[in-house]
């Protein structure tokens, strides 16, 4: 059974980004993101998902069109949480350090927040690495701090711009799981980017497929298919197993490629 509310959260009405030599990196983006919905963002290198995720963010603004959100005054959520794709911790600051810096920046005191980064920490399974700095983790656990310091500010939105790319497969599909625990414990809205089809079916309600007008390089990114996956929650391996994820993973890879059924 899906999590998410039908509610719109957020609408994007012919989006258009250009470079400053007037090339559109992302061109006539049409989409309605449900509040609460888990929604990927799949396409090959160059396709403008990352530019696209950094509209939602605010980090840049579109050249055309809007950018719409649907609460009471239409403003971007103020502790809208981003996960890059590098964990980006600061190397000389402990795992608790890290993950307090957004209160911090919010003038909040080390005292008051303590009881949020300790949530936050447990959230994703480092309670007891609060000491610990950044070279003393793996590639999973400095994502996981990465995680908690994204949402110690509790946000309605997560967005996530490939975040595991960099991790073996276990770990990858270890904390797969465990984001998909946190989205539907916490009410979060999360679109995530990612380059994996199976990645993305896995975790997603709903896939929007980015692609180019064309093989050459240089060309926009668009959406090229909206693909709702309807399989319910919570998954595991034996989704990961099931015919229906082959299937929807096929129509994925098929939408990437330029087919129609």
């Amino acid at each position: 059974m899906s999590t998410s509310s039908a509610t719109s959260l957020v609408q994007l009405s012919h989006v258009t980004k250009s470079f400053e030599d007037g090339r559109d990196v992302v061109t006539d983006i049409n989409i309605d993101i449900a509040q609460g919905s888990f929604v990927s963002l799949v396409g090959p290198s160059g396709c403008g998902k990352s530019t696209l995720l950094r509209m939602l963010a605010g980090l840049l603004q579109p050249t055309k069109g809007d950018i719409l959100w649907l609460g009471s005054d239409h403003a971007r959520p103020a502790d809208l949480g981003f996960v890059f794709q590098d964990a980006t911790l600061l190397p000389w600051a402990s795992v608790s350090e890290n993950v307090y810096l957004p209160l911090k920046l919010k003038e909040i005191t080390r005292e008051a927040a303590e009881p949020d980064i300790d949530a936050a920490l447990e959230r994703v399974g480092l309670g007891d690495a609060a000491a610990k700095l950044p070279h003393e983790l793996s590639g999973g656990m400095a994502m996981r701090v990465s995680i908690a310091r994204a949402l110690v500010t509790e946000p309605p939105v997560l967005l996530m711009d490939e975040p595991f790319a960099a991790l073996d497969e276990l770990s990858r599909e270890k904390l797969d799981d465990d984001l998909l625990t946190l989205w539907r414990e916490l009410g979060w809205t999360v679109i995530f980017v990612t380059h994996s089809v199976y990645e993305s079916v896995y975790l997603s309600e709903r896939i929007l497929v980015m692609g180019t007008d064309g093989d050459a390089a240089g060309k926009p990114g668009r959406i090229v298919a909206d693909l709702p996956i309807d399989a319910p929650y919570p998954r595991g391996l034996a989704f990961r197993q099931c015919q229906s994820y082959f299937g929807h993973c096929r129509t994925v890879s098929s939408a990437l490629r330029g087919e129609t059924s």
